[in-house]
């Protein structure tokens, strides 16, 4: 059996007195997609915190690819090879849709392979490329931060709630590209609370509840067993 490009062992993390992450358990494999999936207040974000080195947890481990990653630095980890969009939509506005993706060039990677990758995957970029990333619409800029994302060529991709504030279509449609960046051989973790579209293009699923991993499986066997968590209140 192949070594998981993500293992999380026992995790735990909190604010101050209050623990957030109560021992979580996950592994994804490599060439996977994994849907994590819960309401909110779960630990979602905060697990993704963790694993993307944004905050220390308190106890247990974590292992990219079979390597403890104990207290590595954001950009070490995104060195070899981890890549987050975050909840929210981190683009600059003040920037054309060009410049921010021209940032990344920054950081090693040659300027047309940048725009390469972001028009082949969003054409609607392209379109777009002399436009200020703060005037598109939110289901363009989020096109926006996941091409910065896919410039660095990551071995794992971890979506923190990539559908916030979109509409249902344009989150479908970032859903379809997922799956093709996942068919190009990427890793990817989908933290949502809005369950069936990620699960729609996911080859595994899990479910947090209370600062735990309360369910994980093939989608349709846990989207069976765990609707009423996941579903609750979402589509």
């Amino acid at each position: 059996m192949s070594v998981p490009i993500l293992e999380v062992c026992d995790l735990t993390a909190a604010y101050g007195r209050i623990e957030v992450l109560r021992g979580v358990n996950l592994s994804v494999p490599k060439g996977a997609v994994m849907a994590l999936l819960g309401p909110n207040g779960a630990g979602k974000s905060t697990l993704v915190q963790c694993i993307a080195g944004q905050k220390e947890h308190t106890g247990g481990d974590i292992h990219l690819a079979g390597v403890n990653v104990h207290r590595a630095a954001p950009e070490d980890l995104a060195r070899i090879g981890l890549c987050t969009v975050p909840e929210g939509r981190s683009v600059f506005p003040n920037l054309t849709v060009e410049e921010n993706l021209q940032l990344m060039s920054y950081a090693g990677v040659p300027a047309a392979a940048v725009l390469e990758t972001a028009f082949s995957y969003f054409p609607r970029l392209l379109e777009r490329r002399k436009q200020l990333a703060g005037t598109m619409s939110g289901g363009e800029q989020q096109m926006l931060a996941m091409s910065r994302a896919l410039a660095s060529d990551p071995a794992l991709l971890l979506l923190d709630e990539l559908s916030m504030g979109l509409a249902p279509l344009i989150v479908e449609e970032l859903y379809d590209t997922v799956a093709q960046i996942a068919e190009s051989g990427v890793s990817i973790l989908c933290i949502e609370q809005f369950a069936r579209t990620a699960l729609r293009v996911s080859d595994y699923a899990a479910v947090m509840s209370g600062g735990r991993i309360v369910a994980s499986g093939e989608p349709a066997e846990v989207l069976e067993t765990m609707s009423d968590v996941i579903l609750g209140g979402a589509a």
